[in-house]
């Protein structure tokens, strides 16, 4: 939080030409891209409902939570003082009052709850809570996006879907039942497979009635272990079988055979408690029947790469907003380093990458909240783009700063350190891509949307139509994957953004589907660059 009253005057020089703090702004009703795709989305009911939120997330108390939370990393207790097994992670105050910020507000539980287009007021509260933290989304995620696998097993979804549905952030350790609100983690990968579930080891035995089972073999990632219960994978005799396994059992004991082995020490996600965790005969309730493990998960899965790409997207929003109130607010050679034609061309490229990703990400939720099948393509299409984008947006933005960009007591290194996570989490590049191709090849009513959907804004712009026409999907193949999605993204970004009217959409086709340079200003094309700052500068 900045200092009250600073001294500007000192014995050698005057502190001047900084920019003021970038707090107590608004971030909803102050980000036009955001509002119109909200509204686009068919959410506009909640715009006051977000703009109390977007003025919460903007203000200084909650900014200095999000730093607070990431300075302060989260620390493992494996036993108590006594010697008792605990597996109990510690967090900064402010971690948790982050997630009550969240939960409290919606994050989770608006997609389940009967809200209006709740899966795309679900993705506002996202956009809004993860700039001012994005470790924190990661467990929230998962919690909203459990529910589809949930669902999987009436019995089980039954006990635990209302709890998500509460809407509340309870931070106790004690049984689920016992607690105003839950969350729900995930641990899939091990060591040996990663991305490749169907190489895990772990194994599942009936235990008892009623679809309990004892698991026993590890995760090489488990994010966020103080979740209530996880989502996970093993063998059982019928193949492999999707597990909800409970910290805490329905007798009100801890789940014994759950243990936490470490903490991640990562490049960044610093809030947020990623682990290495073992299955000791730990117990679990199935979900889904056994041998359907990945074709159970695989619901959750769709839904956590939603919040990719909208994390993702609000990443970039974030990484723009500070780049453009510092060049709005610091002068050089006589001018706002604004109005510098070259950095008022980086700046220009980039508020029209954001605007596109929020868009793109946007349209999907809609689509999430209309059960539309384009969902099924556009979502990894979505995934691989936007968050692939990400890093090199920020970066910019960082050098946007100067060397004040790439020092710690700013916000630039921490956003530019979350940026890769997205494109790496539920499916990097590769494995994204080549989903791509699997539901080219077996999802026809999902080809045949995304076609309409592409079509449908022919004859708008020459150089969209002439990119659409190159795009060919009989030719997809493995090693051409992602040229393909590349493709394919640029197209459904500059779609949506045509058929929505947006005035960015005409800068959009000539800067991304014609012939320019490799970085982020480097082009000829004429764009109306004013225009372009002006709708993307953040407001109060």
């Amino acid at each position: 939080m900045t200092a009250i009253r600073p001294i500007d005057r000192l014995d050698t020089h005057e502190v001047f030409n900084q920019p003021p703090p970038f707090e107590n702004v608004n971030l909803f009703s102050g980000d036009r891209a955001l509002v119109d795709a909200v509204t686009q989305a068919g959410a506009g009911s909640h715009a006051e409902r977000l703009t109390a939120l977007g003025q919460r997330c903007g203000s200084a108390e909650v900014i200095e939570w999000g730093v607070e939370a990431n300075r302060q990393a989260p620390v493992l207790d494996s036993f108590d003082r006594y010697g008792h097994r605990i597996d109990e992670v510690r967090f900064h105050p402010a971690y948790h009052e982050l997630m009550r910020l969240g939960l409290d507000n919606g994050f989770a539980a608006s997609a389940w709850d009967g809200s209006a287009r709740g899966h795309t007021l679900h993705a506002a509260i996202l956009f809004l809570t993860g700039q001012a933290d994005s470790g924190t989304s990661c467990p929230m995620t998962m919690t909203y996006a459990a529910v589809p696998a949930l669902r999987a097993e009436a019995a089980v979804a039954d006990v635990w879907v209302p709890r998500i549905a509460a809407g509340r952030y309870d931070p106790a350790a004690r049984p689920a039942a016992e607690k105003a609100g839950v969350t729900i983690g995930m641990a899939m990968t091990e060591k040996q497979g990663g991305s490749d579930v169907r190489a895990n080891t772990t194994r599942a035995e009936p235990a008892g009635e009623d679809g309990w089972y004892s698991l026993t073999g590890h995760k090489w990632f488990c994010s966020a272990p103080m979740c209530d219960a996880f989502l996970t994978l093993a063998y059982a005799e019928g193949g492999l079988t999707c597990f909800l396994v409970p910290r805490w059992l329905p007798d009100g004991a801890r789940n014994a055979g759950f243990r936490v082995m470490r903490l991640k020490d990562k490049m960044g996600d610093r809030s947020n408690a990623s682990s290495e965790v073992e299955y000791h005969g730990a117990l679990a309730q199935r979900l889904g029947p056994e041998g359907r493990g990945v074709a159970t998960i695989i619901q959750m899965v769709q839904h956590t790469r939603l919040d990719c790409v909208i994390g993702s997207a609000q990443q970039m929003r974030g990484a723009l907003a500070q780049a453009l109130w510092h060049t709005a607010h610091r002068s050089a050679f006589q001018r706002r380093l604004i109005d510098q034609p070259a950095m008022a061309a980086v700046l220009a490229d980039l508020a029209v990458e954001s605007e596109a990703a929020t868009a793109l990400g946007f349209c999907l939720a809609r689509a999430f909240d209309e059960e539309d099948a384009i969902a099924r393509l556009l979502t990894p299409i979505a995934k691989y783009w936007v968050c692939k984008r990400a890093p090199g947006l920020v970066y910019e933005a960082m050098e946007a700063h100067g060397g004040a960009g790439y020092v710690e007591a700013g916000p630039m290194p921490r956003l530019f350190r979350q940026s890769p996570l997205n494109a790496i989490w539920e499916g990097s590049g590769n494995v994204i891509a080549l989903d791509v191709l699997r539901a080219v090849a077996r999802e026809p009513e999902g080809v045949g949307a995304l076609n309409a959907f592409l079509a449908g804004q022919r004859g708008r712009n020459a150089a969209y139509d002439a990119w659409i026409d190159a795009i060919d999907l009989r030719t997809a193949q493995e090693g051409t994957a992602r040229l393909l999605v590349e493709r394919l993204a640029l197209a459904a970004q500059a779609a949506v953004l045509l058929g929505q009217d947006n005035p960015m959409a005409e800068a959009f086709c000539r800067l991304r589907l014609g012939d320019r340079g490799s970085a982020y200003g480097a082009f000829d094309a004429a764009i109306d660059t004013r225009a372009i700052l002006h709708r993307a500068m953040p407001a109060a």
